[in-house]
């Protein structure tokens, strides 16, 4: 899986200079990915698991949050996983969100994500903590 993707490299680099082989591990491209798709205006936040949570309350910011990479032999397939904020067009911010993980991931890397499939699991409501005060009294 990950040979085709860095023969890909090798060839480029090969041309180039002859220096080596470059090599791109899976987490790095999900960095990436998460910080592009966190930039775009209309995300609120980004959907991590119980794990990550824990780890960034203790700190730890992880980038890679949200975001799953699949290395197949027809190319690099990314899926994000995010929160929406309330009264966004959310078609909209999708293709931005699109647009700037392909942008960061080209610019990057050199290389080009075949699939960039967008999971909106949630929206973020600016007054949900007002919400729930007046629930309350």
């Amino acid at each position: 899986m990950a040979e085709t993707q860095n023969q890909s490299l090798l060839q480029m680099t090969e041309e180039n200079e002859g220096l080596g082989k470059v090599e791109i591990a899976p987490e790095v491209i999900e960095v990436i990915a998460g910080i592009a798709a966190s930039e775009v205006e209309g995300v609120s936040q980004m959907r991590g698991n119980f794990a990550s949570g824990v780890v960034e309350r203790l700190g730890k910011k992880n980038h890679g949050k949200g975001v799953k990479v699949e290395l197949a032999e027809e190319g690099i397939k990314i899926d994000v996983y995010c929160i929406m904020q309330f009264g966004v067009s959310i078609p909209t911010v999708a293709q931005k969100i699109q647009d700037n993980i392909r942008q960061a991931l080209l610019n990057m890397t050199a290389l080009e994500a075949d699939e960039v499939n967008i999971h909106v699991v949630g929206i973020q409501f600016e007054n949900q903590k007002l919400e729930s005060e007046f629930d309350e009294e």
